[in-house]
C-alpha cells in the first residue's frame, strides 16, 4: 500500500513552510507596504517592482485547461530539474536512503543524487532499450524511495513500453518518476492521465523543448494533491519569475503554433533518418520519438565527432555511454542546418574512418 507521509523525510513532514508576503496576501490590488519592495519602479522598462504570484495560480489555471488536470496537482519550476531536485530533498535521507535509474538516461538524475548524497542504483535498459523490471524491482529495498523512468528515453530517444511503467507503479511502494520532457514528439499517450489511478506517479514535462522556450526555464510536474503540495512547501518562495510566467501564459494561448512547429520537426526528423541511413559511414538509425535521433557510426564516433565540431557543427557524443557505444546524438535543425550536417558527415567519413 502506498502511503506518502511514510516515504517523507521525518523533517520534511514536520516542517513549517516559509510564509512569503504574497501567501499571506493573495489580492491583486491595494497599497502594497508588507514586502519590502521598491515602490518607485524598477530600473528598467516594465513593472517589475512587485514579486510574482509565488504558486503561478493564474498559469496553472490555463495550463490544467490544455493538459485536463486541475491546478492543484500542478508543480512549476526553475526547469524540470528543480522537481527532480526537490523529490531528493524531500524524500531520500542523505547516505542512507536510494533511487533507481536505467542507464542510458538522463544525467542529472545522478547529478542531484551525488548533491544530495543519495545512492545510485543503476539497472541498464535491455539491448533494445526496454526496461528491465525484474531487474529493477530486484534491486529494490526498503530504502528505495524512488525509480526514474525517462520515456521518451534521453539520449535513445524511443519510448519506453506502457505496460513495464504500468507495473514498476503497480509492484513498487515508493514514487515512479515519469520523465515526459519529449513527450510533444511521440505519438504515446502522457501518463499525466493516468494520476488519479496511480498515486505514487510523478510526470515530468517541460516548456524547453517542443513549445521552444528553453531559455525561460519552465518545467512542469504532475502529481496527487498530497504530492505537489510537498513540493510547494519546500520550494523557493518565488521560484518562478514573473516574465516567465507572462510568456508561459502567452505560449499557451498559442498551442496550434506549437502543434505546427512539432510537424515540423517530424518531418525534418524522417528527413534526416533517411539521409543519414544511407551513407556508408553510419550503420544504424535508432527509432526515435524524441526531437532527436541517435545515430551509430561504423567510423570512429569521437573523431567524427571532433571533425564536426571543427566544422562549427556541435552534436552530442554519446560514445562513451552505456549500451550507446559508437553513436553520436543530433538534435534535429531546420532543413539547411540538417544539409549542412549531412554534407560535412559526407565530407569527413572518409578521413576518420
Amino acid at each position: 500500500m502506498f502511503d506518502l507521509q511514510s516515504l517523507l523525510r521525518e523533517n520534511i513532514r514536520t516542517i513549517k513552510p516559509y510564509s512569503s508576503a504574497r501567501d499571506e496576501y493573495t489580492g491583486a490590488e491595494g497599497i502594497f507596504l508588507d514586502a519590502n519592495e521598491n515602490p518607485t519602479g524598477s530600473v528598467c522598462e516594465g513593472e517589475f517592482n512587485r514579486y510574482p504570484d509565488p504558486l503561478q495560480r493564474e498559469l496553472k489555471v490555463r495550463l490544467g485547461e490544455v493538459k485536463g488536470v486541475v491546478p492543484e496537482k500542478i508543480f512549476l519550476g526553475n526547469g524540470s530539474d528543480e522537481g527532480i531536485d526537490l523529490l531528493f530533498r524531500a524524500f531520500c535521507r542523505p547516505g542512507v536512503d536510494n533511487v533507481i535509474t536505467m542507464p542510458p538516461t538522463y544525467g542529472m538524475y545522478q547529478v542531484c543524487a551525488d548533491i544530495n548524497d543519495v545512492e545510485v542504483r543503476t539497472v541498464s535498459l535491455t539491448p533494445d532499450f526496454q526496461i528491465d523490471v525484474e531487474g529493477v524491482l530486484a534491486a529494490v529495498d526498503q530504502n528505495t524511495k524512488a525509480i526514474f523512468v525517462c520515456s521518451p528515453n534521453n539520449p535513445t530517444g524511443n519510448s519506453l513500453a506502457d505496460a513495464d511503467i504500468e507495473r514498476l507503479l503497480k509492484e513498487f511502494n515508493g514514487i515512479v518518476v515519469v520523465d515526459e520532457a519529449y513527450i510533444d514528439f511521440s505519438n504515446e499517450v502522457s501518463f499525466v492521465r493516468r494520476l488519479e489511478e496511480f498515486p505514487n506517479l510523478l510526470v515530468l514535462q517541460t516548456f524547453s523543448k517542443a513549445w521552444g522556450m528553453a531559455a525561460l526555464r519552465l518545467g512542469m510536474a504532475f502529481g496527487s494533491e498530497e504530492l505537489i503540495a510537498v513540493f510547494n512547501r519546500i520550494k523557493y518562495p518565488y521560484n518562478v519569475n514573473i516574465l516567465t510566467q507572462e510568456k508561459g501564459l502567452e505560449a499557451l494561448q498559442n498551442v496550434l503554433k506549437k502543434e505546427m512547429m512539432v510537424q515540423d520537426i517530424l518531418f525534418e526528423r524522417e528527413m534526416l533518418t533517411d539521409a543519414l541511413s544511407k551513407l556508408e559511414s553510419c550503420e544504424k538509425i535508432y527509432p526515435s520519438d524524441a526531437n532527436f535521433i541517435l545515430a551509430k557510426f561504423k567510423v570512429d564516433a569521437t573523431a567524427l565527432y571532433n571533425q564536426l565540431v571543427e566544422h562549427k557543427i556541435i552534436v552530442r557524443n554519446r560514445n562513451s555511454v552505456t549500451l550507446c557505444e559508437g553513436c553520436l546524438r543530433i538534435t534535429i535543425g531546420t532543413a539547411e542546418e540538417n544539409k549542412a550536417l549531412l554534407e560535412a558527415i559526407k565530407e569527413l567519413q572518409a578521413v576518420v574512418g
